[in-house]
This record gives structure tokens, sequence and C-alpha cells, in this order.
């Protein structure tokens, strides 16, 4: 059985899980982008190993090399672009690939942050809301853990390829 890539359906699997990628959403843009920056400086040791590991950096040049070389202000408006999945040349990028390539952008992103990548203001408060999620993934086992950012990091990016239909969709059976 072939199953059809889908960036709407979820990859975290438990209610913890789930319960973890929902609170995400419910957060602002810039509040999102926070997140991921505590939960880097938290837990990015522990988080990091497995995306450097299962990606091919050399597949999106444009989000790494040239990237690192814009203005604070223009990476920031990037990153805020990939977010809310806008139509843009680095939000397209990042959303034509894989998910281990999509959480390697964040590692790379994040172990940069404040030398080649924009920095969180240094007077930034994280809310209620940021502190409780990041304790909320702190409490997952690994595997839950890079769940929950398969399926963050896969529903950010632009992309204008849409899953193939199912045959329980059309109606139809292939032909050969």
């Amino acid at each position: 059985m072939t199953a059809s890539y889908d960036k709407t359906t979820s990859q975290a699997q438990s209610n913890e899980t789930q319960k973890v990628v929902d609170g995400f959403n419910g957060l602002d843009t810039d509040a999102k982008l926070a997140w991921f920056y505590f939960v880097y400086q938290k837990m990015g040791d522990s988080v990091t190993p497995a995306a450097p590991a299962a990606a091919e950096p050399e597949l999106t040049p444009i989000l790494f090399g040239d990237y690192f070389e814009l203005s604070d202000e223009q990476q920031l408006t990037i990153m805020r672009d990939i977010v809310n999945r806008k139509d843009t040349e680095y939000s397209r990028a990042y959303g034509a690939i894989k998910e281990n390539n999509q959480l390697f952008v964040w590692y790379a992103w994040a172990v940069a942050m404040g030398d080649k990548v924009v920095d969180l203001p240094s007077n930034y408060q994280a809310t209620k809301a940021i502190n409780d999620l990041v304790s909320q993934i702190e409490e997952l086992d690994f595997e839950e853990q890079i769940s929950v950012f398969r399926t963050i990091s896969g529903e950010m990016g632009y992309t204008d390829v849409k899953p193939i239909a199912t045959q329980a969709e059309t109606g139809k059976t292939s032909s050969l």
C-alpha cells in the first residue's frame, strides 16, 4: 500500500504530541519563532542529532549560504514568511524540501542565531504559552519530540504541490 504525501496530515500521533502541535499552532508568528529559539536553547543537544544525520543541506543552498548573507530584518521576514506559508522564493524553497531537511534548516539557523542569524531581542520575555509549550515538549520522549518537530516544520513553507487523489477519493482505478 502506498500512502500519498499530505502536508496537512499530522505526524504527531499521541494525544500529548498533538496537544503540543495544537498549542504551537495557536501561537502568533513571532511567538512561534521564539518557541523554536527557546526549544533549541534548552534542548538543542538532545533534539538536534536527528536533523543533521538525515538531512541533505546541499539541496537548499538558498536557505543556508544565501540566507546567512542577508540583514537581520530580511532574515526575520523570511522566517515569518515560512511560518505563515507565504508564496515567496525562500518559503517555496523551504516548502519544496522533505521534513528532515526542514528540521535541518531550523537547526542550522538556531546554531547560527546571534552570529550569522538574527537573534531574539535581548529584552524579549517569553509568554506563559511559550514556556508551557517548552515544558510540554521537554516531558516527551525523543521519538515524540521528533514527531512534533516534523509535524510543525512540515506544516510551514509554501508549496503548490497537491497530494495525488486516492482511488477512494476519485472512484477510478489506475489503468496500466
